[in-house]
Order: structure tokens, then C-alpha cells, then sequence
């Protein structure tokens, strides 16, 4: 691995000193992709789904963005009241989900439903819990019958609300992470697959057009800790040991196993999940942390890689494939979530990946997210690409760029992509600078944080588009250090906690605001841009007219 990366830097370097300006011509046949970055996007629990903040942030992220679904935590949590115990029988209560998905649904967006966690009648008596609000991962003596009921009541009702046609749309996924023993759950192995077996019979009894799948299980690691019932951390000592992670295998959690287990089980599988962070370690149940070992910036597609390989030579070979859990790292403390550097890495990733997987799911679009309960600054490295008060970080323009792109591929390099959209023939270029010095790491705050934005080397840009209409009109739109990155603004106006109303009005406008200029084609249809592109700065070039 760290031999590949070296011949990587070689080959940039290389490139570079042999450089040829750039031609596009926007009459060539384009190659067709998917915008598989739009199609679902993260948030906490289901009950936040029930605050105004956070609907009016998801509405937001639909509209800029493209998010098609949203996938969340707690649908059967006690806060949505799913089981009630009434006369000493157990009764279904369907309204605060009905509530959550008529909103979303109102607003054309689909639920990738999480089926998780326990309700208190089907958990241990002395169930453990995690986050906050104490969702309860220890299944009680008749989980698999009770959870089998429950998922079969909940996948009619929703049937019979929302009609066959809609709900075939939807994804049932069963759980979250549940290798993380005793975080997510709080069982073994066997457990947790006799669970999506209950799931998956009942989603199929009510109709077998219905999708489910998982394991949805955490971040890819390269040691045998997951091999066993639960996790064993005392393998992981000695490959650590190693001077670069990188040069380590890096494998799936249970994928295979899964897999395995399907097939002999006969069970469906329509789409596989699991949750390809660039880290390792999410949680260290020794120390209750995470060990803050982050891989290089190519990881994620070489995962993504590996994944589909694994599902080519099971007996699923056309399982869809949904990472419904990814982001520059597993923590909602993370301080670099708030700032410039994982904007580059999200365009550069996505587009790396493209034809590789259905989706891959930032986590989160909103900070409106409680996992360890509420936070004291407004800017304290929550998952978000949205804060709390509604004011967008250097994220959330990454993926309201990638929108943008049409859906043929024109030309591709390192730092330039230039699609045209199969409808009008309108060309959209989205140029971006990961610097090539940093492509050792993906950014986080485990070191000095604020120091990585200034850090890396410039780019050039330099290419000519061509076979445009004389004087077709072009928007070119900068995030960079001063423009759309409103860290350095509220830092600037001396970090107030909180804002007054006045100064958030200010600062939204500000957060949104991105350099911009026109420019038009000359009498031959062709327009020439040649502009240096700073560290970690996006450029979206868009035809107007």
C-alpha cells in the first residue's frame, strides 16, 4: 500500500512537469453515470425528525443537494412509542412514524428505513444502552419471535398507508453496527443473524418485492478482531505495530459471513450496508474511545472495491450496494467536520467512486443530532453539513456542487471533471484541489486541525472547453478559504456563543455566499480558464445559458 501510494506521488509529479493544456469539447458523446452521491444522506435518531429545525435543514438538503432518502437511528425507540403495554398486552402504536414519514414524504423524500433498536418490551431487563437518549441493544429471551411480529405489523402498516408502489421504493435495512459488541449490540453473532433472518421472513411475508438487507455493520479494519461471536481487541496488538497502516489488508466486518449464512439459510438479500469511515477503531470498548488511526485518502475506494468482489463471488452477485454510514471520521467531536478540507475530500471521493456502489451516505446533513446529547459550541465538530442554527459548512457545498454535474462524463483528470446534461447538451465542470501531499491522510483533528487548511500545494487549472454557442454564458462559483467557509468568519467576530439573531441572520448569509463570476464564450464557442486552485478550494463551472 505505501509502495502504491509513493508511485502515486511519482505519477503526479510526473504529470505535472509534462502538463497539456486541456481540451474539451462539449459536442462529444459523454459518457452516462449516476449521481449515486445524492441518493441518500444520514441523520441521527427519528424523533429529531419530529423538530422544525431539522425538517426545514432536510427540505434544504433535498432541494441543493438531490438526497432522495434519509436514514436515521431509533425508529422503535421508546421517545416514537412503537409498543405500548396496555391491559397487559402489548399494542402497536404506529403515529409519531406516521408523523416522521408523511413529512418526509411530503417533501419527496424516502425513509432508508433502519430497522432498530430494541423497544423496552422485547429488550433484556437489564438490556445495556447506548448514546444519550439510552437505546436499548441487549435482546431480551423472546426477541426473535417478538422482533419477527413487530417488523411484519410495522412493514404491513406502512404497506397499507403509503400503497405497494411506494414502499417497493424503500429499503429495509436490519440494525446498526452490531459488531460493535456491547455498543450497538449487545449479543453475538449467531444472535444478531437469527435477527435479520426474523427480519427479513416478515418484510418478505408481507410482500416479496419489498427490499431488505444489511449487516450495516462499522468501518473496515485489517486484523481478525470480528472473526469470533464478539469482538477480541487482543488481536489487533501486534498488526498495529506496523509504521504505516496503509501497507496492512483492510477487509469488511461480517460481510462474508453474512453472506455465507444467507445462502445456506436461503435467505434474501437485495442490498448489502455496512459503513466504510477512513478510520479504525469507531470504538475501542477497552478505553471507550476511538484509537484515532485514519487511513490514506484512496481508502474508501479501495474498500468499496473489496465489497464488491465479496458480493461477485457470493450468492448474491446483484445485491445492490448502499454505504449508509461515511464521513471523514466516526466522531461527533471532530473538529474538522466543521471546516474546508472535507469538501475536497467528498468531491474527490465520489468521484472516484463512481460505478462502484448505489449509494454512499454522508453522515450526517444536520448537526440537530444528540448521540452525546447537546453540544456547547455552535462549531464543535458535529457530523453535520448544516449546524444548528441552520448555517451550512464547506460540506454541504461540496454536495450541492456535485448535484450540479450533469449526468455525462466529458473528461476526467485528478483535479477536473466536466459532465454535460443529457436533456439540454449544458456543459458542468467541477474542479477541485486535494493536495497531492496530503494524499497520505484523510483530514481530521487528531493533530493540529486549523494547521491542514493552510497546508498543501496549489494546483493549476488550465483547460479550454470548445463546440459551445458563441457567447454561452458560464457561472463559476469558488469555495476556498475566504469564501463559504464560515468558520473562519464566526472566529473572526470573536466565536459568539451563541450568536445573537442579528448575527446569525449575518453569518447565513455569509456561509452561503461563494465567489462568483461570469464569463461568457468567445465568436468560436470556446472559452479558456486558467486560474490556480488553493489547498482544498472547489470550483464549479456551470453553463447558464
Amino acid at each position: 500500500m505505501k509502495k502504491g501510494i509513493l508511485l502515486l506521488f511519482c505519477l503526479v509529479f510526473f504529470q505535472s512537469l509534462h502538463a497539456q493544456k486541456v481540451v474539451v469539447d462539449a459536442k462529444a458523446e459523454g459518457e452516462k453515470f449516476e449521481h449515486f452521491w445524492s441518493k441518500c444522506v444520514g441523520a441521527g435518531r427519528a424523533n429529531e425528525a419530529l423538530r422544525a429545525g431539522w425538517l426545514e435543514q432536510m427540505e434544504k438538503v433535498h432541494n441543493e443537494c438531490g438526497f432522495e432518502y434519509v436514514r436515521f437511528h431509533g425508529l422503535f425507540h421508546e421517545d416514537m412509542f412503537p409498543v405500548l403495554t396496555e391491559g397487559g398486552k402489548l399494542v402497536y402504536n404506529w403515529q409519531y412514524i406516521d408523523d416522521v414519514f408523511d413529512r418526509l414524504l411530503d417533501m419527496n423524500v424516502r425513509p432508508f428505513v433502519e430497522l432498530a433498536f430494541f423497544p423496552e418490551q422485547f429488550a433484556a431487563e437489564d438490556s445495556k444502552t447506548v448514546f444519550w437518549w439510552k437505546a436499548k441493544v441487549t435482546p431480551g429471551p423472546e426477541y426473535a419471535k417478538q422482533w419477527h411480529d413487530l417488523i411484519q405489523a410495522f412493514t404491513q402498516h406502512v404497506v397499507d398507508r403509503y400503497g405497494i408502489d411506494e414502499v417497493m421504493n424503500w429499503y429495509f435495512e436490519v440494525w446498526n453496527e452490531p459488531n460493535l459488541y456491547p455498543f450497538f449490540w449487545h449479543g453475538t453473532k449467531s444472535q444478531f443473524f437469527e435477527l435479520y433472518k426474523q427480519s427479513a421472513i416478515a418484510v418478505k411475508s408481507v410482500d416479496q418485492r419489498l427490499k431488505v438487507g444489511g449487516p450495516s455493520t462499522s468501518n473496515f479494519v485489517p486484523d481478525a478482531r470480528f472473526d469470533g461471536e464478539i469482538i477480541n481487541n487482543h488481536v489487533s496488538e501486534e498488526i498495529f505495530k506496523v509504521e504505516d497502516i496503509n501497507e496492512l489488508e483492510w477487509h469488511g466486518v461480517w460481510i462474508e459471513d453474512f453472506l455465507k449464512y444467507c445462502e445456506k439459510e436461503k435467505l434474501p438479500v437485495d442490498f448489502v450496508t455496512t459503513h466504510p469511515y477512513p478510520t479504525d477503531f469507531a470504538f475501542n470498548p477497552e478505553t471507550g474511545k476511538g484509537r484515532g488511526l485514519t487511513r490514506f485518502a484512496a481508502s474508501t475506494k479501495n474498500d468499496i472495491e473489496w465489497l464488491n468482489e465479496a458480493i461477485k463471488k457470493s450468492a448474491f452477485p446483484d445485491a445492490e450496494i448502499h454505504l449508509t454510514e461515511w464521513n471523514t471520521s466516526p466522531s461527533s467531536r471532530d473538529r474538522m467536520h466543521d471546516w474546508l478540507p472535507p469538501a475536497a475530500y467528498i468531491v474527490k471521493t465520489n468521484l472516484e467512486c463512481i460505478g462502484l456502489t448505489n449509494s454512499l451516505a454522508f453522515w450526517t446533513f444536520t448537526d440537530i443530532f444528540e448521540e452525546k446529547g447537546g453540544a456547547s459550541s455552535i462549531f464543535h465538530g458535529g457530523f453535520g453539513m448544516i449546524n444548528y442554527q441552520g448555517l451550512v459548512k464547506p460540506s454541504f457545498h461540496a454536495y450541492k456542487m456535485l448535484h450540479q454535474l450533469g449526468d455525462e462524463k466529458l473528461f476526467e483528470n485528478n483535479h477536473l471533471f466536466v459532465t454535460k446534461k443529457s436533456g439540454n447538451g449544458k456543459v458542468i465542470g467541477l474542479a477541485y484541489n486535494y493536495p497531492d501531499d496530503h494524499l497520505e491522510a484523510v483530514p481530521s483533528s487528531i493533530n493540529t486541525f486549523k494547521k491542514l487548511e493552510k497546508m498543501g500545494e496549489s494546483k493549476q487549472l488550465d483547460f479550454t472547453l470548445k463546440g459551445l454557442k458563441p457567447g454561452a454564458m458560464f457561472k463559476m462559483e469558488t469555495l476556498d478559504q475566504d469564501h463559504g467557509n464560515i468558520f473562519d468568519f464566526w472566529e473572526k467576530i470573536g466565536k459568539p456563543e451563541p450568536p445573537t439573531r442579528e448575527q446569525i441572520k449575518t453569518m447565513k448569509k455569509i456561509a452561503e455566499a461563494l465567489d462568483t463570476e461570469i464569463i461568457r464564450a468567445n465568436k468560436k464557442g470556446e472559452i479558456s480558464i486558467s486560474r490556480e486552485l488553493s489547498p482544498w478550494s472547489l470550483v464549479l463551472i456551470q453553463q447558464i445559458d
